[in-house]
């Protein structure tokens, strides 16, 4: 099994203000060494390299960033462990907060993409009965029963 997953925000900004040129500005960087990261298999993107300019759900303002990875540890790696980290605190600065989760994981069958209506529904599984073995998130990787979902026991 691989692991899935989706998290969304809001911009506070349009994508071209300069007060979130930092944040767009980095994307490229950001991409380029999650495709490099052990363990990384796919990630949503458009023609741009990112996901940025996709507006899939009903709200027009969520931006979505739904990747594939090999394991919770491979995952865990590239949010904690590199560059991306640095920005991920820096968040409040670019993306209003969110009321509700923005990030849903859940296990996949190797050589399964995700679609973002599959995605969407995972988040919104987690806002309504809160983590289970369908929708999950960081807490949970700690629980036995869902590495042995994802066979990494």
């Amino acid at each position: 099994m691989h692991l899935a997953q989706l998290n969304v925000g809001y911009l506070k900004y349009p994508t071209d203000d300069p007060r979130v040129a930092e944040f767009m500005n980095n994307l490229d960087l950001v991409n380029a060494i999650a495709d490099k990261s052990p363990g990384f298999i796919w990630r949503l993107q458009d023609d741009s390299g990112n996901a940025t300019a996709l507006r899939p759900f009903v709200d027009p303002e969520m931006i979505p960033n739904l990747s594939v990875w090999r394991s919770a540890a491979d995952l865990e790696q590239f949010v904690w462990k590199t560059v991306h980290e640095r920005f991920y605190r820096k968040r409040g600065e670019w993306f209003d907060p969110m009321k509700k989760p923005h990030l849903v994981m859940w296990w996949v069958e190797e050589g399964h993409i995700p679609t973002l209506t599959e995605a969407a529904e995972r988040l919104d599984h987690l806002h309504k009965h809160g983590p289970t073995e369908h929708a999950f998130g960081w807490e949970q990787l700690s629980d036995a029963k869902f590495w042995r979902i994802g066979r990494c026991a």
